[in-house]
This record gives structure tokens, C-alpha cells and sequence, in this order.
């Protein structure tokens, strides 16, 4: 019975056990097909969650760079007070005042050279000896001539001093009186004509020394010693030419020629500058000294003409110089270099940095401009830092990193 009881309570427990285990399985077959769901959904909000993070992220990154703006690099300088020279300039020729070529006037051999190439003589130097023998015997020619003619005027006029007595005892004609008187102005024409002889060989003997007819500096000799040269030679023998003062001639335009004729007409002496080719050093200072009497019609200038006392020959003659004529000046003027001076439809402006290194735009009234030098006559004061490069890249309220120039427009005396 109990065996029974035993069989039965396990076949009871069997199908008990299998419904459960059936259960079981079931449910975790449920399990099992859904648990890709649950990973796709975490999957799913994990990426909406990095997708937000990420465009949070550029948005405040966005946001950050376009609260941020990059300060823009300029250069400016500082506004300031002063002169400025208002110039006109044109190119000039260095001419000397006075040049003179050697020559000689009498025929002979050169016998002495007395100067060196390039040396600077002084008027009545002597230079040149030539040969003077042939005139020292012409003058001992003359001289005895002259004595021998002396002599017999004088005995014509002795003899013509006795017919005048006899003539008045009536002993001679009238016409031995004048016969005798003939005699007597011929022999005197002699002697002046041996005079003139005389005083031509001592001439001669003078041109034989050649001197310098000027001062200034003498070139290269174009013969040596023992050269025969000849009064009629067209070529010379050097050329003498004054350095010490020396004219620059140049031209300005004739629209210009008022503002010249003005300031000469008031008794104003107008300095004038005399710079290089490149208008990098300045040569000489001198003054301008006057003025053509016609305007060129084929270039619509006038010429005029400096002085400059050349100390240290810096100018020679026919050099090319660049000319420039003070021609005015405008005092006590706020100055700027021009590359700070922009253009606009409402005029002209500049770009004035502000104390938070920021730029402000700046409406200017120009004055005169010379070179790279420009007058404010109007709206911009002393001191006032402008921008004078990386202008088009700034805009009213932009952030500027400032360097500032090395030179600024305290004068413009070396201005161009």
C-alpha cells in the first residue's frame, strides 16, 4: 500500500512537475526573444543622448567663438602738432656760373705746364708758358727801329723849326716850308707805328704766360710739353670751370609761377633744397635766385635758376638733381601720415583707437598734403592714435592689437 501510495504521489508530482517546468520554459523563451528589445532601447537612448551632449557641445562652442571676436593686428601712431613744409619739386640740372676753356693766343711751344689736373687755381694763376723768345726779339726789333725813327724826327723837326725862320726872312718858298713839315709828321707816324710795334711784342711776350681768366677747377690738359700750339687752335688747351657758388636750373609749371612771383615780390628769400636721384640724401641748400621771362610753350613750364655756395662740391655741373622750392608753410597744424587717411562717399575719415583697444571712425577736414605728410584741419586733436596700416580689414567697434610705427609725421623736412 505504501508502494502505491508512493507510485501514486509520483505520478501525482510528475505532471505537476512538468506543468511547471513547462512554465518555466515558457517564460524564459519570453525572456530570451525579448532581450534584443531591451538592448535596442538602451541602445536608442544612449544615442539621443550622445546626439544632445554633442550638439549642446557645438552650440556653446558656436556660441563661445562668436562672443569671442580675434583682435585684428594694426599699426597706427600718435597724432601731433607741428610744421609743415609745403615744397614744389622738379628735376634740375647743376650748371656752374661761369666756365671758361684755355686757349692760346699766340703761336709757339709749350716750355712749362705749371698746374695739376684738377687742381682749383684762382684768377691770374699762371698755368701755361710758351715759348717767348721770338716775341722778345720781335720787341728788341722794334725798339731799334723806334730809335732810329726817333732820330730822324727829330732831325725833320729840327730842320723844319729852321725853314719856319728862314721862311718868315722870306729866304724860302712857302712850299719848302711845307715840303720839310710833310717830313717832319712822317717821321713822327714812324715813330708811333714802332709804338705800336713795341708794345704789340711786349703783348706777345705777355700771352706767352697763360693764366687762369677765372677761379674754379681746371680739368684734364688736353696737350704737354713740347706741343706747338697756334692763336687760331679751336680745340683748348683746358677748361676752367667755377664750382664755388654753383646754380641748379630747373622748371616748374606755370600754374605755379603766382606763388613764386608773390613771395619774390615781398623781399622773401625761397630757400631751395637740392636732393639726389632717389631723394634719399639731401646735397646742398641754397636759395632760389630768379626766374625765366617766358613760360616754354611745349612744356607749359617756367625755368628758374638757384644759387648754392657748393662748400663740399657736392654738386658738380651737369649733374641731375632733384629740386625742391619752399614755396610755403602752414604752422602749428596737427600732422599725420597720409596712409591714415581713408576715403569715403561722406569724405574723408580716419580710424582713431580707443582706450579698450577698440577703433572709432573719424570724420577729418583735410588741409594741404605734402608727400607722405597730411595737415588736419578739422577732427582730430593732438595725440590721438590713428591707424596707419591694416585699415581694410577694420570695421567701426573692432578689437585692434596695436603696434606702433617707429617714425612719426613730426615734420616734414625730409619729407618728399
Amino acid at each position: 500500500m505504501y508502494e502505491e501510495m508512493s507510485t501514486t504521489s509520483a505520478s501525482a508530482t510528475e505532471p505537476t512537475k512538468a506543468k511547471y517546468s513547462a512554465v518555466e520554459s515558457e517564460v524564459h523563451t519570453s525572456y530570451a526573444s525579448q532581450w534584443w528589445i531591451w538592448v535596442l532601447g538602451a541602445l536608442i537612448i544612449l544615442s539621443i543622448g550622445y546626439i544632445w551632449h554633442a550638439r549642446r557641445q557645438a552650440a556653446a562652442a558656436a556660441a563661445a567663438a562668436k562672443a569671442v571676436k580675434p583682435m585684428v593686428p594694426v599699426s597706427a601712431v600718435h597724432a601731433q602738432r607741428g610744421d609743415l613744409n609745403l615744397y614744389l619739386t622738379a628735376l634740375g640740372s647743376v650748371s656752374p656760373f661761369n666756365t671758361a676753356t684755355i686757349k692760346s693766343r699766340v703761336d709757339g711751344t709749350i716750355v712749362d705746364i705749371l698746374f695739376k689736373e684738377g687742381q682749383t687755381v684762382k684768377e691770374g694763376d699762371l698755368l701755361i708758358q710758351i715759348d717767348p723768345r721770338p716775341y722778345q726779339v720781335q720787341l728788341t726789333q722794334a725798339q731799334g727801329t723806334m730809335a732810329k725813327d726817333e732820330a730822324t724826327f727829330e732831325n725833320a723837326k729840327i730842320t723844319w723849326a729852321r725853314d719856319q725862320l728862314l721862311f718868315s726872312q722870306g729866304v724860302i718858298a712857302r712850299q719848302d716850308l711845307d715840303n720839310q713839315q710833310s717830313v717832319m709828321n712822317q717821321a713822327r707816324g714812324a715813330v708811333e707805328s714802332d709804338r705800336g710795334s713795341i708794345d704789340s711784342a711786349k703783348l706777345n711776350i705777355t700771352y706767352s704766360n697763360i693764366t687762369a681768366p677765372i677761379s674754379g677747377r681746371i680739368g684734364l690738359r688736353i696737350v704737354d710739353i713740347g706741343n706747338v700750339v697756334h692763336a687760331a687752335d679751336t680745340t683748348g688747351l683746358a677748361v676752367i670751370t667755377q664750382l664755388q657758388p654753383i646754380a641748379v636750373i630747373f622748371s616748374i609749371p606755370e600754374d605755379d609761377i603766382p606763388q613764386v612771383v608773390k613771395r619774390m615780390g615781398v623781399g622773401q628769400a625761397l630757400p631751395v633744397e637740392a636732393w639726389d636721384r632717389d631723394f634719399k640724401t639731401q646735397l646742398s641748400t641754397g636759395s632760389l635766385m630768379t626766374f625765366d621771362n617766358q613760360i616754354d610753350q611745349t612744356t607749359g613750364t617756367v625755368r628758374l635758376k638757384a644759387q648754392f655756395d657748393n662748400p663740399d662740391y657736392a654738386l658738380f655741373p651737369s649733374q641731375f638733381v632733384n629740386a625742391r622750392l619752399l614755396i610755403d608753410t602752414v604752422h602749428d597744424t596737427v600732422l599725420v601720415p597720409t596712409a591714415a587717411i581713408q576715403k569715403s562717399p561722406q569724405g574723408s575719415f580716419v580710424y582713431v583707437v580707443q582706450p579698450d583697444n577698440t577703433v572709432k571712425q573719424q570724420g577729418v577736414t583735410l588741409g594741404p598734403t605734402q608727400g607722405d605728410v597730411a595737415s588736419i584741419a578739422t577732427g582730430l586733436n593732438q595725440g590721438d592714435t590713428v591707424v596707419t596700416d591694416g585699415v581694410d580689414k577694420l570695421q567701426p567697434g573692432a578689437k585692434v592689437n596695436v603696434r606702433m610705427a617707429a617714425n612719426a609725421p613730426a615734420n616734414n623736412k625730409a619729407a618728399q
